[in-house]
């Protein structure tokens, strides 16, 4: 059986056969458009070969065209259709696997795997409860703590002048020590000796806010994307120019801007969940979508 599915600039054929009594994918054949646009897995893009075929297979195996229990095109397919070494093959085989994607098997080949909904969704009680978890499957590196005058958007933000207590972490996958996200903090400086490294190397951030008597009214959330600098880059070990997601956070004590954290994220690796009651998806409450799209001014003059 054939089916036929289309891939921005692509079309993809997906020749369908019986492998080992089920279904796989011997083929895919991309056929770029006349437009001449550029195939998916090329030198000249700026990411490393291994990381554009995962994205690949990633996004074949995300959209249903090779659904679970489909076998994968061979290593020796993959290495010739893409153009590439079997060294870059096994890599971002490699890595489809450690995310959960696919399952290989030894002198067999590699299969997609059929994702629960645990996977999907993490089950969790309160977020204190949450937080702990994370905190037993993680470990925490306190890269940068001082005192400083934070950036102006966060000192407007904050409606503050002075100094801050400044905290930069880096949360990693205890077994692996994977990067898993980076977290930047501005907090009132008297906050210092409750907020020390190795408190904060033990106890989510909230749970120390929370032991020193802070009662945080409510939490306004800002997911932006962008792209890696080398900095971010070297924190989060993936490529410059990868694309990124970050959640900016401002808690409210007293009805007043208190703290901001600003949390950087892979989206290869983690993702942002957001759960609402059936009465705040009619009334919109909590969610917001601003547009930071520039305008040219009536007169025609830049400003």
């Amino acid at each position: 059986m054939q089916r036929c599915a289309m891939l921005s600039g692509c079309y993809i054929l997906i020749t369908n056969n019986g492998v080992f009594g089920k279904r796989g994918v011997t083929a895919l054949v991309l056929m770029q458009e006349t437009s001449g646009a550029v195939g998916p897995v090329a030198t000249g893009a700026g990411v490393p070969l291994h990381r554009q075929l995962f994205l690949v297979l990633h996004d074949e195996i995300a959209r249903g065209a090779m659904a679970p229990g489909d076998a994968l095109p061979t290593e020796q397919a993959l290495c010739d259709q893409f153009g590439v070494s079997r060294i870059t093959v096994r890599r971002a085989l490699a890595d489809l696997a450690e995310q959960g994607y696919i399952e290989r098997r030894q002198g067999v080949g590699s299969f997609v795997r059929q994702r629960t909904g645990s996977d999907e969704v993490p089950s969790v009680g309160s977020y204190m409860d949450g937080l702990r978890q994370t905190q037993f499957q993680t470990s925490i590196e306190v890269v940068e703590h001082d005192t400083r005058t934070p950036p102006s958007l966060i000192g407007d933000a904050l409606g503050a002048t002075a100094e801050m207590l400044h905290i930069l972490r880096v949360r990693r996958e205890r077994r692996t020590q994977e990067p898993l996200m980076v977290t930047e903090a501005w907090l009132p400086a008297d906050l210092a000796d409750a907020l020390t490294t190795s408190a904060l190397r033990r106890n989510p951030l909230y749970e120390l806010l929370s032991g020193a008597g802070l009662v945080i009214d409510r939490m306004q959330h800002e997911i932006t994307a962008e792209i890696a600098g080398p900095r971010n880059a070297r924190l989060l070990n993936t490529a410059i120019g990868s694309a990124l997601l970050r959640v900016n956070r401002v808690a409210f004590v007293a009805g007043s801007p208190h703290h901001y954290v600003s949390i950087l994220l892979s989206p290869n690796r983690s993702r942002v969940l957001m759960d609402q009651t059936a009465a705040e998806l009619q009334t919109g409450d909590g969610v917001a979508i601003a547009h930071d799209v520039w305008r040219q001014p009536a007169d025609g003059h830049s400003r």
